[in-house]
């Protein structure tokens, strides 16, 4: 068949370059997210992918990523993952290699406690990158019901 067939099974596939990655998403104070896969990049319908930066002894902004589904993998660095859990926080030490699930609407941040930069691999459950900047992890208004997805950017 020529042009692509209307069931969908004979599309091409698409190569997104390192370089082409583009940070025109939405992002977090302390990190750099960078869109691969999206439904603006690639017309993807169920899944969102791309990378996130962590500088150096930087940590980012408190945040969740609505209900989207998110697999971590960590690429290079030492990122330590956050969440809340009865009342404390909880701390995911990290190594390149490691995997990460984060479940729909949970609370989390990235910090990075060592001298090179982190970058880890996201895929998402979403088309799009759904991101809820909240003012932290435990307390009133944490739970993303009162704020929105911030817009890209």
């Amino acid at each position: 068949m020529s042009g692509g067939a209307p069931d969908g099974r004979h599309q091409p596939l698409r190569h997104i370059r390192a370089a082409d990655l583009t940070g025109d998403t939405g992002q977090t104070a302390g990190m750099t997210r960078r869109e691969a896969v999206s439904a603006r990049t690639v017309g993807s319908q169920r899944v969102w992918m791309g990378q996130t930066h962590v500088a150096a002894r930087t940590s980012s902004g408190d945040h969740h990523h609505g209900d989207s589904e998110t697999a971590i993998h960590v690429v290079s660095g030492h990122p330590v993952f956050v969440f809340a859990e009865n009342g404390r926080e909880v701390r995911l030490v990290t190594e390149p290699g490691d995997y990460v699930f984060v479940p729909p609407f949970v609370p989390h941040r990235e910090e990075n406690p060592t001298d090179e930069e982190a970058v880890v691999v996201i895929a998402r459950s979403s088309q799009e990158a759904i991101v809820v900047n909240l003012p932290g992890l435990l307390g009133d208004g944490d739970d993303g019901t009162d704020t929105g997805p911030q817009p890209a950017g």
